[in-house]
Order: structure tokens, then sequence, then C-alpha cells
């Protein structure tokens, strides 16, 4: 049989194989949240998943199955309004990631890798990685993919200038990422060419220019809200979706995954090693 990467497919003797060859794993978080009409609930977890299956393959790393949920509040819209994103509150987010953790530490893993592309899940993320970095002696990481504001990886591929912010919400990369994925997720007669701005009911004086947590006020973008997503994204779409292609989206893949294989296979240089695995679960005593 030919060898497994992810740990759904594994049968435990195949898992075992695994933990004898590598102490570090890789967790796929995604998302099911609004985005744009043109492209899926799902566009997050596919980046996600496409990216860590392909890394996996380079830097010979098991993976854990995709969990298709995350920490998405800002994006559930009016009550009622059926537009079927699903969310964990920080707290659940936080309990589901440490277990699958301590899950994974139990069995040999000394360095776990969580990969998403959804931005928004690495809000929530501080406490429980530093707890289970203090708690277990193991290596956690959060390995956000490069997008939005963060596109040196990814340089040369999207044509979008940066008021066009390529890298955002249902945009050119998020597009393009969706159509190599799964060409029939995609319907270009209902994508809008759309900005971010900020919320209405903030007066004339404020302004927005993505999808970050912060808004600009005379000049200085210093100031952190919580703010809805549908407050100020009209279309649940931040960029320029008519940019977006098949070979950008697999061009985007394949760029992210050798950048994020390139860093695991560091990780797994990391001098971190975990002892007392017995006692990671003393609920079970």
């Amino acid at each position: 049989m030919a060898k497994r990467l992810n740990l759904l497919e594994c049968a435990y003797v195949d898992a075992q194989e695994w933990f004898k060859e590598t102490d570090t794993v890789m967790v796929p978080v995604g998302s099911c949240e609004k985005h744009g009409a043109h492209v899926p609930l799902g566009t997050d977890s596919f980046t996600t998943i496409n990216v860590t299956e392909r890394a996996a393959k380079l830097s010979n790393t098991p993976y854990t199955p995709l969990t298709p949920f995350g920490y998405s509040p800002h994006h559930m819209g009016k009550c009622n309004e059926g537009n079927g994103t699903v969310t964990l509150s920080a707290a659940t987010y936080r309990a589901m990631l440490t277990d699958i953790a301590r899950s994974l530490i139990f069995h040999g893993a000394n360095k776990i890798v969580f990969v998403t592309h959804h931005g928004s899940n690495t809000k929530p993320i501080d406490e429980f990685m530093r707890q289970i970095r203090y708690t277990y002696g193991a290596f956690v990481c959060f390995y956000k993919t490069p997008t939005e504001r963060e596109c040196e990886v990814v340089k040369g591929i999207l044509e979008g200038p940066p008021e066009e912010t390529p890298g955002w919400h249902a945009g050119e990369m998020e597009t393009a990422q969706v159509m190599a994925h799964d060409m029939s997720l995609v319907d270009m007669s209902r994508a809008v060419n759309d900005k971010a701005h900020a919320p209405a009911w903030m007066g004339p004086e404020f302004s927005k220019i993505d999808g970050t947590a912060t808004v600009k006020f005379r000049g200085s973008e210093n100031i952190y809200v919580p703010m809805e997503h549908h407050e100020y994204s009209d279309h649940a779409t931040i960029g320029n979706p008519f940019r977006g292609t098949p070979e950008k989206g697999l061009a985007l893949f394949e760029r992210e995954a050798e950048h994020l294989s390139a860093f695991v296979q560091l990780v797994k240089t990391f001098p971190f090693e975990v002892k007392y695995e017995d006692r990671l679960f003393p609920e079970r005593a």
C-alpha cells in the first residue's frame, strides 16, 4: 500500500510508524464562513488543505484531517439571515485545539504546526499555545498562509495593485485558489469588485482599507474595534475577483506549500522533547 500522509487514512500501525520516523505533525484548521457570492463558504478550508497536502509531500510530514470550523463570529451576519457561517466560540476553539495537541503529544509528537488560511483563526491562540508549551514542553505554532498584508512569499503571482488588496476576502487570491481547487464551485456571474469601508455608524472621519480589526482616524491606523464583517464589506468581497485564474491559484498553492515545507523541515530540528506523556490526560486516571 502507498504511504499515507493524512492520519485519518492511516491504520494505527501506520501511525505508529510515522511517530517512529518523525515527532512533527501538521494540523490544518479551516473555516466555514460567508465569502463573496461567487465562491463557497469553505474557501479558507480549501486553501488550507491544498497547501497542507502539498507541503506534507514535500517535507514527508504527516498531518491530521482538516478541521472545517474555526473562529468567525464577525462573519455570522444578522440573525435569521441564513448565510451559512458556522463559528466556534473562542473558548471552544481553544479547547478543541488543545485537545488535538494533547492527543498528538501523547502519541509522540514534540512539535505541532497548526496551518490555516483564515486570518481570524489566529486571534484567540496565544494563551492556548503558551499553555501547551509551558505545560508539556512541546513546540507549537500557527502557520498563517502568506496572504492579506503579508504577500511577500507569493510576490509576482498576484497582479492587483495595493489599492485592490489582492490577498483579501474573495478577491484575486481567494478566487484563484478556489478555481484551482474546483472550478465548478465558482460562479463569476455573481462576482463583484468591491472595497472595504469604515462602518457607517462611525461617521465620515473614519476610514478602512481592508479587513483588519483596525480603522484609520486622522491618518493613523492605531484603533482596534470589534466590527461585524457586513458593517465594512457590503458584498463579503474585499478585492477584485475578476483577476483570479486557475493558473494563479495553482501557483499560489505551490509557492505557499514550498514555503511551509521549508519551515516544517526546520521545525523538525528544533530541540523540543516532551516528557511524562502519560500525565497528559489526568482525567483518565
